[in-house]
């Protein structure tokens, strides 16, 4: 038997072959007549090793560069960009008993986001390891994270993660979990449940469950694997193969290119501002689903909401961090750069 411990109340508990770190699930007593809206995530939440080459890259060869260490993962990454939005954030992950999990709760602590996580205490960390090229973009990654498959519904079962998920005004999961702890949490969710694509690889993990999603955020590789069409399928085909196969709100990305997104029987594309510097393209897509999930949850139209969200995703790719936490100032300097959506029936992008 392994020794348990319950970090909000300082009780040692004992549970078979796992550590739970439970948070409390109640909604807190405010003095203001309303409520902080709480956001549950569940999903990722891991060492995020980026290395960074100095100059060209050159394949299969030895790159001089340097490697950066966070905490990382696509659904902490979108619950601290909604952290800062003024959403209640609390996380519902896994991690293994060993140095890399004692990283990653320290750094869901210094966040200032409650959890309802579950330490599994003979498995190890998940981790994502990626290089990137000079600009800044991915050239090739690999993410090390079996824990997630092997035992994230079985977290979902234990009552703190049950708690926490029907003490929610919202859910944001990720794509990280495999497809039965996704029909967990969405067994268990009676409030919107939007959704972090991740990768190609992993997005088709969602095709049984995307007419219970409330919003998908995704690129336009992740698109395609969903979906089957071209990467470079038009806009309006694209909208088309979503919305048939029982999505009802999709955002699509395109790096710095033009972002498709619909919502009940509107289409709408937005033309990000163009960037003289990429720091780091890691998190850039957690970040905007972060923010665009905040602002739904605040009542903001789903329009505004996808320009809080690029907003959002031009200052994480300012920074080397996988997630940061910017001044509102700084926020809304960046907001005031992007230009409302524009419904494709209109005007079709170039």
């Amino acid at each position: 038997m392994d020794k348990v411990f319950d970090e909000c109340s300082f009780r040692y508990l004992r549970l078979g072959r796992s550590c739970v770190t439970t948070a409390d699930c109640r909604p807190r007593q405010r003095i203001a007549a309303w409520r902080v809206k709480r956001l549950v995530c569940i999903g990722g939440a891991h060492v995020d090793r980026r290395g960074r080459v100095f100059s060209r890259f050159i394949p299969g060869a030895s790159n001089p560069g340097a490697m950066r260490e966070d905490a990382g993962g696509g659904g902490f990454n979108a619950l601290r960009t909604a952290a800062a939005f003024g959403v209640e954030p609390l996380l519902v992950s896994v991690r293994g008993g060993d140095s890399a999990g004692e990283f990653v709760a320290s750094a869901v602590a210094d966040a200032g986001i409650a959890e309802a996580t579950t330490v599994f205490l003979d498995r190890r960390t998940a981790s994502y390891t990626a290089i990137l090229d000079e600009h800044g973009d991915t050239v090739a990654a690999l993410a090390d994270m079996a824990i997630y498959d092997d035992c994230f519904a079985r977290a979902l079962r234990r009552k703190a993660a049950h708690e926490a998920v029907l003490a929610a005004d919202a859910v944001l999961i990720d794509a990280n979990m495999p497809a039965p702890a996704i029909a967990v949490a969405l067994a268990v969710a009676r409030v919107p449940v939007h959704a972090i694509a991740v990768s190609p690889a992993k997005v088709v993990r969602f095709a049984p469950f995307l007419q219970r999603l409330a919003t998908l955020f995704m690129n336009r590789r992740e698109m395609a694997a969903l979906t089957g069409l071209p990467v470079n399928a038009g806009a309006p085909e694209l909208t088309a193969a979503l919305r048939s196969i029982g999505l009802q709100r999709g955002v699509v990305t395109d790096g710095p290119k033009t972002l498709i997104a619909f919502d009940r029987g509107v289409d709408l594309f937005l033309e990000p501002p163009r960037m003289d510097r990429v720091a780091d393209v890691t998190g850039a897509g957690d970040a905007l689903a972060g923010a665009a999930v905040a602002a739904l949850m605040r009542g903001e139209p789903f329009a505004e909401a996808l320009r809080q969200g690029v907003a959002a995703s031009h200052l994480k790719l300012s920074s080397e961090h996988a997630a940061e936490r910017f001044p509102e100032e700084a926020h809304r300097a960046a907001l005031a750069g992007i230009p409302a959506p524009v419904p494709l029936a209109r005007t079709e992008p170039s």
